[in-house]
């Protein structure tokens, strides 16, 4: 016969014999009672069962219950927070199975020693079909999805409790029934929408900060902050995509954080990496169609990547990268508000912390620092150093036009850049300007040429240079300029020191180095990137500049090379 009624069904056969009959499935029950007239009787889930004919059931929720469940549904609709009928069903199988515990089940144990665990175990196979449904037919995080698998996890962990004490004195400790009840994987499905959740949102930060920064204005006029403004939305978008998390109304916020950090993490190390390499991509393009009057473009607004305007993606790194702890303390903070957090959440810093993002973003200040400091003395202020410095006669041509230009560049940057990455930025100028100091003396081309007396002015322009970055005691440490001018000092005194001398050591260093195979004739030492008194490159150089007719002979015998290259 046919049933018309709303409910989870499960198929029963009718036995002749009083009582249960455990058989291979538990979902399989015998039971059987004939009384007056043939009617049947059924007496185990007797809140729960509904015949059908004489020797076939359907065992379902009984009609008021679902009756029940949609009357719920409906009266809540009208409430704030309405809730799904599954989530109601859910609490009305749990009071079923206590209640089919607590009444029935201790008559029932007179013909089945388990009948409380025969009992939920059917009923968990009934909800779970339902839930399967359900699961299968969800594609986003919403209130409803979270309701209903929240109330099949309490319900899942309810009825498993029940069969666990009802067949606590069994042979097998009730395996065999918790076997019959495949579970939920409530929690499973819950953290599988979650983490669809974490990628749409990483996603959506990342299009966002793509978009943003094609759009930045770098100019720090634009900026009285001193860094983009974009900076402020990303770490806010931040912010409000962990304060959305902790919303979530999940009972694993701890569990499922490292994947939100993890995602947040790559995304702003992605953008910052990707955009800063673009970054000099332009740049030099830049470098190439501005070869002279750069100064002019350098410190005005037109130049994308300026001086100024690179002072202000250091800024914003900065910016960025210094928030990271305040965003972690955050974390700190929704995690003990989370219903499910541990004491072992707060021992360790895994999951909770920024790791690539922060070192993409100092990585991107050093970055950017050596850039502008070797874009500044290489590129911008190359017309008075490279073209200017020594050229002809040294002592009409010394360093005070390049110190002079360089002043004013060092007080842009010194007005532009954080106060916090300012010594950096300003040691970075320095040391790139000791490192072209050299490369004037060492590799300065035939319209440089040195005489012993002219070392003087040479280490007098050179301590003008650093007196420069020490500004009296305002400016860098001694001790860091003493760090990086440290070759330089070794350099310098091969520029006083007799030729003869220079030569004697060149050879004695040349042998050193190659052997034997240098006596019959002295090799040309390789330029190995590293200005030493003791590196036989360098003592090779110093005679090529020296201007006195004992250099002159010796390199025309050694090298045969000319006087005037």
């Amino acid at each position: 016969m046919t049933l018309l009624t709303r409910g989870i069904l499960i198929q029963c056969r009718a036995s002749s014999l009083w009582g249960f009959q455990q058989q291979k499935s538990w979902s399989k029950i015998y039971l059987m009672n004939i009384e007056g007239r043939g009617r049947v009787k059924l007496m185990w889930l007797a809140t729960g069962l509904t015949l059908i004919s004489g020797h076939r059931f359907v065992l379902l929720l009984p009609r008021q219950r679902m009756e029940k469940a949609d009357s719920s549904r409906r009266s809540s609709r009208n409430q704030p927070n309405p809730l799904p009928v599954l989530a109601i069903l859910a609490k009305d199988v749990g009071e079923l199975a206590t209640n089919e515990k607590q009444v029935f089940s201790p008559i029932l144990k007179l013909w089945h020693p388990f009948a409380a665990g025969v009992a939920v175990a059917t009923l968990h196979a009934c909800y779970g079909n339902e839930l399967k449904q359900f699961v299968l037919g969800i594609t986003e995080l919403t209130p409803d999805a979270v309701q209903v698998l929240r109330a099949a996890d309490k319900l899942e962990k309810d009825l498993v409790q029940i069969a666990v004490e009802d067949s606590v004195d069994s042979d097998d400790g009730g395996k065999a029934i918790i076997r019959e009840m495949p579970p939920f994987e409530a929690e499973a499905a819950i953290a599988n929408l979650v983490k669809v959740w974490i990628k749409t949102r990483v996603d959506r930060l990342k299009e966002w900060v793509d978009r943003n920064l094609q759009q930045e204005v770098w100019n720090p006029q634009a900026n009285q902050e001193g860094y983009a403004p974009s900076a402020v939305e990303v770490l806010r978008m931040v912010d409000e995509t962990l304060d959305a998390y902790f919303q979530l109304p999940i009972p694993m916020h701890p569990a499922l954080l490292p994947d939100l950090m993890v995602g947040l993490d790559r995304c702003l190390q992605c953008t910052v990496g990707t955009k800063f390499q673009g970054v000099w991509k332009k740049k030099d393009k830049a470098v190439n169609s501005q070869r002279r009057n750069s100064q002019v473009a350098t410190m005005n607004g037109d130049n994308s990547f300026g001086i100024p305007q690179l002072c202000v993606r250091i800024n914003t790194l900065h910016r960025i990268r210094s928030d990271f702890e305040s965003v972690e303390k955050r974390i700190i903070i929704h995690l003990r508000n989370s219903e499910s957090a541990q004491a072992e959440d707060f021992s360790n810093g895994l999951g909770k912390k920024f790791e690539l993002a922060p070192a993409a973003c100092l990585e991107g200040v050093q970055q950017i620092s050596e850039a502008v400091a070797y874009k500044i003395i290489f590129h911008d202020l190359s017309h008075v150093l490279w073209d200017g410095l020594y050229v002809g006669e040294p002592s009409s041509s010394r360093i005070e036009p390049f110190l002079l230009v360089l002043e004013q560049v060092l007080t842009v940057v010194s007005d532009t850049v954080h106060e916090r990455v300012r010594t950096r930025v300003i040691a970075d100028v320095m040391k790139a300007s000791f490192d072209g100091f050299l490369l004037v003396l060492l590799a300065g081309g035939p319209s440089r040429a040195f005489a012993r007396q002219d070392s003087q002015i040479i280490e007098d322009d050179f301590k003008s240079l650093k007196d420069l970055f020490w500004a009296n005691g305002d400016g860098l440490p001694t001790d860091l300029i003493n760090k990086f001018s440290n070759t330089a000092r070794e350099v310098l005194p091969l520029f006083r020191t007799e030729t003869e001398s220079l030569i004697e050591r060149f050879r004695r260093l040349t042998l050193e180095t190659y052997g034997s195979s240098a006596k019959s004739r002295l090799p040309l030492p390789p330029t190995s990137g590293q200005w030493s008194p003791t590196e036989p490159n360098t003592l090779l150089r110093v005679l090529c500049y020296r201007n006195d007719e004992a250099a002159s002979k010796f390199l025309k015998k050694a090298y045969n090379l000319p006087k005037k290259l």
